[in-house]
């Protein structure tokens, strides 16, 4: 259930991101004279980092679905704050739960090699879940679920600004293109959210369990590096 405390977070959230990106561009956020600051001299803009502080807070103590009871933690993102390349993944498994971060184990080995074929480090992309907590048994996330976290993956992406967007499983497909295709069907085409270039592939977990995919995955990744380089980002 969706609290009134954790939607006002949420909207604090999104406006600290709006205000930080006005002010870089130099626009001047005017405010209602009927509602006045309560500090008109010194209130400016969060920066950056506080709004990235703010929002990782907000998301640790979230209670708008009802995995918040049965988490270790939170899995909230890992990884370069300015990337060029975002990676979204499905939910924290056994793993990410104990760890507090997406994407460990046998299939993060797997990611980190997968990164590694295209020229990147881990710590040099983002890596995010759909979901910031982990359902109970690995499950599927139900679709409300889904959608209570999607207000953190939002700002985590205008925070981000990725040049471009990998998504990996049918889940975090689903959420971002708002399809119910197969995954087969939805990879080997490049897609646009919000005006980033997104790409989806292989879950790491599901080509463990079928290597034989690895070699699409690899056309996948391929796509990744031509439009990183199109852009004159490194890969």
């Amino acid at each position: 259930m969706v609290t009134g405390e954790n939607n006002q977070a949420g909207c604090m959230l999104a406006e600290d991101v709006r205000r930080y990106y006005l002010d870089t561009m130099g626009i001047q956020v005017w405010q209602s004279l009927e509602q006045p600051p309560d500090d008109m001299e010194t209130e400016a803009p969060a920066n950056r980092d506080i709004v990235w502080q703010q929002l990782e807070q907000a998301v640790s103590s979230c209670t708008k679905c009802e995995l918040h009871a049965s988490r270790t933690q939170t899995v909230f993102g890992v990884g370069n704050k300015n990337a060029d390349l975002l990676i979204i993944g499905e939910a924290p498994g056994r793993d990410e739960d104990l760890q507090g971060e997406p994407f460990v184990g046998r299939a993060g080995q797997l990611l980190n090699a997968m990164l590694a074929a295209i020229g990147f480090q881990r710590d040099q992309v983002y890596i995010a879940n759909i979901l910031k907590c982990r359902p109970p048994n690995n499950r599927d996330p139900k679709p409300e679920e889904a959608e209570a976290c999607d207000s953190w993956l939002r700002q985590q992406i205008e925070l981000i600004q990725p040049v471009v967007i990998l998504v990996l499983g049918r889940i975090a497909a689903h959420k971002l293109l708002n399809t119910d295709q197969s995954l087969g069907a939805l990879r080997g085409k490049q897609y646009n959210y919000e005006g980033i270039p997104l790409i989806v592939s292989y879950h790491p977990a599901y080509l463990l369990r079928k290597p034989v995919d690895k070699r699409k995955s690899w056309q996948d990744l391929k796509q990744i590096k031509y439009l990183l380089n199109s852009d004159g980002s490194p890969a």
